[in-house]
């Protein structure tokens, strides 16, 4: 028997990529290590999307293998994909010459054996260990009530601030019958919410509708063929993949995990109308900034005008929507009043919850040589008022919620007290009963709120 180690920093995405292999491995005999049980091989998924994520990756493999000298490292994610040749810096994880690996400058580990610089590649990595017979999905995700499940990769969009488009360039969506048989095996398995997760989710299915065009004669013929291209295609946009697993039996929930405002489509908003307790009345809306000028000058596709008006739209369509948002403060250039703009839109839209980023430099982006870079000092200080500002929004969001019914996915128990998640992503407590457990969805009447969170009755 063979022990493993699995380590993963970064998004939700990563996370779904390290349960695979995870799972893969273990059917040829791999066995999670207990704590403190030596690891004979170690998988390290990393992050880049700040340079503090580079830091915490090089630290995380470098005392992995302090604690587990005689183990062998294979290191995959996106500082992984960068560290190789995608920045300036040069290559730096690996050590060893393989079929995969050239020898290399210096080493993080003389214990890396392999370093996955592509996602794809993790099929022949899996092959290599032995595992033949590759899974088409998970069947769990750890000893949580929620599992996460990929349904996209890729991201070709090109914001100057983000690395992201350069370590996964390729456009990639799965089929829609292996997620459907995925959510199958994960409600079968007992988890109760299932969050869909991409690198641009709101691209989901544009590479398939390129390879079923290519299967049928010419562009004149799409709305003659809209059927079969939905076939070939195995649908084409994430709202056709959304209907399909609401119609799915079992008692779970579905949430939509970040997507662009302006690609939410009006199908998936009549969806969460539709289907109030299967599809989560939440949406994650990447704003970045409120004004314009800096909007421009982070390459975004879409300026504030649009952004603030599909919010609206959003709202006046779901009742008590939680609509939560990314802000990046201190980009090169802002000025106070531009500050000022982002923290009047944030206020006007009435996001549920803000995550509040200070520019972080990534080498290898446009944004990381612009001119007028701001003083770390003053980030600072902007980060903090918009998080206070953010507390306050959602303080009140949270008070809204006051006599209005909720669906909660518990998932501890607390003394006397049962704690979840809302369907609004608000954290909840309810009093305990012999009539809940832990990992099961209630309805429950909110009763007051204490800050940021909900206070309810079964």
């Amino acid at each position: 028997m063979m022990f493993l180690k699995t380590a993963t920093l970064g998004c939700k995405v990563n996370q779904y990529e390290t349960q695979f292999v995870r799972e893969a491995l273990g059917r040829v005999g791999y066995r999670d290590a207990a704590p403190g049980e030596l690891a004979d091989l170690i998988v390290v998924n990393t992050c880049t999307v700040t340079a503090e994520s580079d830091l915490k990756s090089r630290k995380l493999i470098r005392r992995l293998a302090k604690l587990n000298p005689h183990a062998e490292i294979v290191v995959m994610g996106c500082y992984a994909t960068r560290a190789q040749g995608v920045g300036n810096r040069g290559k730096e994880i690996g050590n060893r010459e393989s079929k995969t690996l050239s020898p290399l400058p210096y080493s993080l580990s003389p214990q890396v054996v392999e370093v996955i610089t592509d996602k794809r590649d993790i099929p022949a990595f899996l092959e290599r260990r032995g595992v033949i017979d590759l899974p088409d999905g998970i069947a769990s995700f750890g000893l949580r009530h929620r599992a996460y499940v990929k349904v996209q990769d890729g991201c070709r969009v090109g914001c100057s601030y983000c690395i992201i488009p350069k370590v996964r360039p390729y456009l990639l969506s799965r089929p829609v019958g292996e997620v459907l048989d995925e959510i199958r095996r994960l409600v079968d398995s007992g988890y109760r919410e299932i969050v869909l997760a991409g690198i641009h989710l709101g691209h989901y299915g544009l590479d398939l509708l390129q390879v079923a065009a290519r299967l049928l004669p010419s562009d004149r013929d799409f709305d003659t063929h809209i059927e079969q291209k939905h076939l070939l295609a195995g649908n084409l946009r994430l709202s056709q993949l959304v209907e399909r697993i609401v119609q799915l039996d079992g008692g779970f929930r579905l949430r939509v995990s970040s997507m662009e405002a302006v690609e939410v489509p009006d199908e998936l908003i009549d969806l969460m109308r539709a289907f109030p307790k299967k599809l989560c009345s939440h949406l994650h809306l990447s704003m970045q900034s409120g004004s314009d000028e800096v909007l421009r000058n982070m390459r975004r596709r879409w300026l504030s005008e649009p952004f603030r008006d599909r919010c609206e739209q959003i709202k006046a369509a779901i009742d008590r929507v939680a609509l939560t948002t990314d802000v990046i403060v201190g980009f090169p250039g802002e000025t106070e009043n531009q500050f000022v703009e982002t923290c009047d839109m944030v206020e006007q839209i009435g996001f549920s919850n803000v995550h509040v980023f200070p520019f972080s430099p990534r080498e290898g982006t446009e944004a990381a040589a612009m001119p007028n870079q701001i003083p770390a000092s003053e980030k600072e200080r902007r980060a903090r008022h918009l998080m206070q500002l953010a507390k306050h929004l959602r303080t009140n969001y949270a008070a809204g919620q006051i006599g209005q019914t909720v669906q909660v996915l518990i998932e501890t128990r607390q003394n006397a007290t049962l704690v979840g998640t809302s369907d609004r992503y608000l954290h909840t407590r309810l009093s305990a009963s012999d009539l809940i457990h832990c990992g099961t969805l209630v309805d429950v009447v909110v009763t007051a709120s204490e800050g940021e969170e909900l206070m309810a009755i079964f």
